[in-house]
């Protein structure tokens, strides 16, 4: 099942833990007919530098339509938050003056779901021969996620929707346009107008290089208890270690070796915390030489060693 990029943890440029994350204000929301989109935001830790970042994820599961689903996700740093209000402050935004009590550093995190059934409504008439129109039609071949520039539009349209004050009837009429204009934006910040490929790396506009790619992903699923090298893996997808890593990283948001050890560390975490196995136990499976390395790669996943877990 593809896995799209955790957009905190790419903003920060390293693994984010969101339970040690202090939760400010969350809001989640289908409006009938049209997107389901969830609103998180959180204190900003002083330690992190944060970018602000957005993605797009097409996901297409030929076998299923239903699972067929197009994303938007931003994280946006540098708000201030006002905890009276719940939104952005005035005093915090103009004066950026601690005259407000309530001022808070804030993260927002934003995604965004539109199904087939809503973006059916802007297929044009004619055979359009278009990434944008394939990607609205759910005609693109290939499940991919690709970085999105943030505008001064698109910016615009997310400050707007995080600091409204519509209510009931009112706000879905205005999150639904807001929607159509950020889906615009994003298709169009996406794909340029001399650019009709949805990679960077050329050679993913090659059917059978994507389907190697993917063809890795899976391998290094099969083998979470079976440490593989790269090297290994690019020949058992017949792709050179060159390829495999910068197209790995373009189709899936992150390396194939933060890929690898994050799958794994989930997996240990779900037979230490669900299936009751003993960090010995646990650390066997993963092929781990020791217990000592494996609790060193969990702590650096998770934030905390393998034994801790078991106590909560």
């Amino acid at each position: 099942m593809f896995q799209s990029p955790d957009i905190l943890s790419i903003a920060r440029k390293a693994p984010v833990m969101y339970n040690e994350l202090e939760l400010l204000y969350q809001k989640e929301q289908q409006i009938p007919g049209s997107v389901h989109y969830t609103i998180h935001r959180y204190r900003k830790n002083s330690a992190f530098e944060m970018d602000d970042t957005g993605f797009l994820v097409y996901h297409r599961v030929p076998a299923d339509e239903k699972q067929n689903y197009l994303e938007l996700r931003f994280c946006i740093a540098g708000n201030m938050y006002c905890r009276q209000y719940q939104t952005e402050c005035d005093s915090c935004r103009v004066t950026q003056t601690p005259a407000c009590e309530h001022r808070t550093p804030s993260v927002d995190v934003m995604s965004f779901v539109f199904s087939p059934a809503h973006l059916s409504q802007f297929v044009g008439s004619g055979n359009m021969n278009s990434l944008q129109d394939d990607i609205i039609r759910f005609r693109h071949r290939t499940t991919f996620s690709k970085a999105l520039s943030l505008c001064s539009r698109t910016r615009s349209v997310l400050e707007t929707l995080l600091n409204h004050q519509y209510n009931g009837s009112m706000e879905n009429i205005f999150i639904n346009a807001q929607m159509q204009m950020l889906l615009l934006f994003s298709l169009d910040c996406m794909v340029g107008e001399k650019e009709e490929i949805a990679f960077s790396c050329k050679f993913l506009a090659n059917d059978n290089d994507r389907v190697k790619i993917e063809k890795a992903r899976e391998l290094l699923l099969q083998h979470i208890g079976e440490p593989i090298t790269i090297k290994e893996l690019s020949k058992k997808v017949a792709i050179n270690e060159c390829y495999l890593k910068k197209g790995f990283k373009e189709m899936y948001g992150t390396t194939v070796f933060d890929f690898y050890q994050s799958q794994r560390m989930e997996h240990a975490r779900y037979l230490l915390y669900e299936k009751g196995l003993s960090v010995t136990e646990v650390s066997m499976m993963l092929g781990y030489s020791s217990i000592s390395h494996f609790s060193t790669a969990f702590k650096k996943h998770t934030g905390i060693k393998p034994c801790e877990l078991l106590l909560h």
